[in-house]
């Protein structure tokens, strides 16, 4: 008979491509995914992982398991479901994925509050860039997801998944203190153009934004410098190397070398819980998107301005 637990461990290994992603997503050590595995194959007597560069490779006969998994890990899901929603409270254990200002600006408070009000819920939490993350909670992989999308780039929910909005986060354009538009009420997009831009890498949403929208102005961004996360981003127009667009929440308080000046109009990103549709009746997801909305307003408010 296989073992549903070492079925999992392949299932993660095909949805994040790594042993070390897998254990990181299942919460073990790389070490015990590999055993999970290797057992597995003793016992289905077949190769399931091949390498292949640094990485691994799923065989045929690995993919046609990850399927068969896939379909009991909804049927064990449902079951699950059943027995929570019957009990009428939030239990067992809910895995979270979340984009990195997300989990540092808003889920700490919502963990907290969830831990206190219902011990017997066990919550865990993942950073995952939102382009990633909606598909792993597609996958079975993560049970909620929250995730944000801009006006030029729409987040649709795929097929036999749900979303439901949490909030708008407003988003600033950092300047050097000196530079011509630190004493500025507002700046237009069309007077961006000729300027030095600090900012993610490409293929995230914030660098496709920045791109499009100088472009549509008439503009050519000159991108200088990049960095994935906030805090450097600051670093770096604090230091004079250039102006930056960066979401509020999860920003925390800017140095002295640094002025938020408005665009107009200001950019919003908009936050999502995302969550499977057959797990829409777990009072653990409910009662999580519920907090996830009743902490919203008290973080926007708190926003560093």
């Amino acid at each position: 008979m296989l073992d549903l637990q070492r079925l999992r461990a392949l299932h993660a290994v095909s949805v994040h491509g790594t042993v070390g992603a897998a254990a990181a997503a299942l919460g073990y050590t790389s070490s015990a995914v590999s055993q999970q595995i290797a057992k597995l194959e003793r016992e289905t007597r077949t190769v399931l992982l091949e390498r292949e560069g640094r990485g691994v490779r799923l065989t045929d006969e690995a993919h046609q398991l990850v399927r068969a998994a896939r379909e009991l890990i909804a049927i064990v899901e449902r079951a699950e479901t059943e027995l929570e929603e019957r009990r009428g409270v939030p239990a067992g254990r809910l895995t979270v994925a979340a984009f990195a200002s997300a989990a540092r600006g808003l889920m700490p408070a919502v963990l907290a509050d969830l831990a206190r009000r219902h011990p017997a819920l066990d919550t865990r939490l993942t950073e995952i860039d939102p382009h990633l993350s909606v598909d792993l909670v597609a996958k079975g992989a993560v049970d909620l997801v929250v995730a944000h999308d801009w006006d030029i780039a729409p987040l649709p929910a795929p097929a036999g998944v749900e979303q439901t909005v949490i909030g708008d986060d407003l988003c600033d354009l950092l300047v050097p203190r000196g530079h011509p538009f630190a004493g500025r009420a507002a700046v237009r997009r069309e007077e961006l153009g000729g300027e030095r831009w600090i900012c993610q890498p490409p293929g995230r949403v914030c660098h496709e934004w920045l791109v499009r929208t100088l472009r549509a102005a008439g503009h050519e961004p000159e991108i200088v410098h990049q960095a994935d996360e906030n805090p450097t981003l600051v670093a770096l127009v604090a230091a004079g190397l250039g102006i930056a667009l960066i979401p509020r929440l999860g920003r925390g308080p800017l140095p002295a070398g640094v002025v938020e000046v408005p665009l107009d109009p200001m950019p919003v990103r908009r936050l999502y819980a995302l969550w499977r549709t057959g797990a829409a009746r777990r009072p653990a997801i409910a009662e999580t998107v519920r907090t996830l909305g009743a902490h919203w307003p008290a973080v926007s408010a708190h926003t560093p301005r």
